[in-house]
């Protein structure tokens, strides 16, 4: 028990070295890009006494180093804002002020959140069962004409963007057939059933995309387990083929299976940008677009800060499972 708490203290501890330093990258990029912000700010009407006035209030007239220790100063402890006439306090953590609306951007993250780990969350579950599931099977009917099908299914899963599977969804399943309703989101505290009748079009449309990937990698993993010595053993020795299969050679595939699992749900949250925009879901996806179009630089830092954060604790929870899947893992 010694071993695995270090295990997982290291893992933690490398984990926050990593954001710190994801966190510095992102500022550095995102605020030495050319363009003057307080005048895109201001509008293209202002005077420029005005665009100096707004350059000190947003204080970009300080060097980088900083305003990034504000921002860290802000992330640990808490910020406060001059409105002109009052001043707010943005509890920790805080990401700064939008330059557009002046919201909080926690407060902006935390509304949008929500929304994409809904779409994301669901759409995992789809994956996980039709890509494995269509992995093993595919590894299993090696060689047959059912293989070659599947194959040939999920080649073409990973070659058909996002937006052709969900605007094919959305004319025969809301259209043509009328099976349901076109989607509009549905908060889950106010209806969980509409909640998710709403939602189950996006997430397959996220979800047969990603499957594709992943009954690909399941099949070549399975395929390799297959091939080593111990599984010619257990058939040797009279193991039943499906025994061999679920129990054998499905656990070889597993690492694999949980390290694309945790690149795939951290970068989707923040990523599944198409997929908000096709079906007009509210998430970080579509608002981190917005916020570029305008140059609101706060709320791009702190939503790709957000989407890193959740690559790096996905990441670092499947460093986990492994340590519990595999216990030779804590020693390495």
């Amino acid at each position: 028990m010694n071993g695995f708490a270090g295990f997982v203290l290291r893992r933690a501890v490398g984990a926050l070295i990593t954001l710190f330093v994801l966190s510095v990258i992102i500022y550095v990029v995102f605020y030495v890009t050319p363009g003057n912000v307080a005048q895109i700010t201001c509008g293209p009407r202002c005077s420029p006494a005005q665009v100096h006035q707004v350059a000190g209030q947003l204080h970009l007239d300080d060097p980088l180093y900083v305003r990034y220790w504000h921002f860290l100063q802000g992330l640990l402890a808490g910020q406060d804002f001059s409105t002109g006439t009052s001043v707010e306090h943005c509890p920790a953590p805080c990401l700064g002020q939008s330059y557009q609306t002046d919201q909080q951007v926690t407060d902006i993250i935390l509304t949008k959140l929500p929304v994409s780990f809904s779409l994301v969350s669901g759409a995992m579950v789809i994956w996980l069962l039709l890509g494995v599931g269509t992995g093993v099977l595919s590894a299993w009917r090696r060689g047959r004409f059912s293989e070659r099908v599947l194959t040939a299914v999920t080649l073409a899963g990973t070659a058909t963007p996002v937006f052709v599977i969900g605007l094919v969804l959305m004319i025969v399943v809301c259209g043509e057939l009328q099976l349901l309703p076109f989607p509009q989101y549905v908060h889950f505290t106010d209806d969980p059933e509409q909640w998710a009748w709403n939602l189950l079009l996006p997430w397959f449309s996220l979800a047969l995309v990603e499957a594709a990937n992943f009954a690909r990698l399941t099949r070549a993993s399975m395929l390799e387990t297959l091939a080593e010595d111990h599984i010619r053993t257990f058939r040797a020795y009279g193991v039943s083929e499906r025994a061999v299969i679920t129990r054998h050679a499905l656990r070889g595939a597993t690492a694999s299976v949980i390290a694309l699992n945790a690149v795939t749900f951290g970068s989707a949250v923040g990523g599944a940008v198409l997929t908000e925009t096709l079906f007009g879901l509210p998430g970080i996806g579509q608002e981190l677009v917005h916020a570029v179009k305008v140059v609101d630089l706060p709320v791009v830092v702190g939503m790709v800060l957000v989407t890193g954060f959740f690559v790096i604790l996905a990441n670092a929870v499947a460093d986990v499972l492994y340590a519990v899947a595999d216990r030779r893992v804590v020693l390495a």
